[in-house]
């Protein structure tokens, strides 16, 4: 089965989990990080970025793993234009730097959490 494991102390990312959960296929499971046993160092790894293991072990992460988990839903051709070459970098910049203040805000307290999300709200 295909799990994409995702920081389920985040509202924004529990709220579209919620959405996911109504339109994803019967072969995803999504895993709240909080909810599962693993150590400190991967656990902090894991919750800096979505993570998607496919059936085979292997992971994809970030923008990446959010397309993946939306395969086999409806909105999977609307995922997938943000693989066209543009379009991707633009998202994939936008993906990671969102990332990166989101964990800064919700477990590092910085200041460039707390002016990143000021910015953007």
């Amino acid at each position: 089965m295909n799990k994409l494991y995702y920081d389920g102390k985040c509202p924004l990312c529990s709220a579209e989990m919620a959405r996911l959960r109504v339109h994803k296929s019967t072969d995803l499971s999504l895993v709240d990080i909080h909810e599962t046993k693993m150590n400190q160092a991967t656990k902090e790894k894991m919750l800096k970025v979505l993570h998607f293991e496919d059936d085979a072990g292997n992971y994809t992460t970030g923008l990446e793993a959010n397309i993946a988990a939306w395969e086999g839903t409806r909105w999977s051709p609307l995922w997938r234009c943000l693989n066209l070459p543009v379009v991707r970098s633009i998202a994939k910049f936008a993906y990671d730097k969102w990332a990166e203040i989101r964990y800064a805000r919700l477990y590092m307290n910085s200041e460039q959490g707390k002016a990143g999300f000021k910015a953007e709200g």
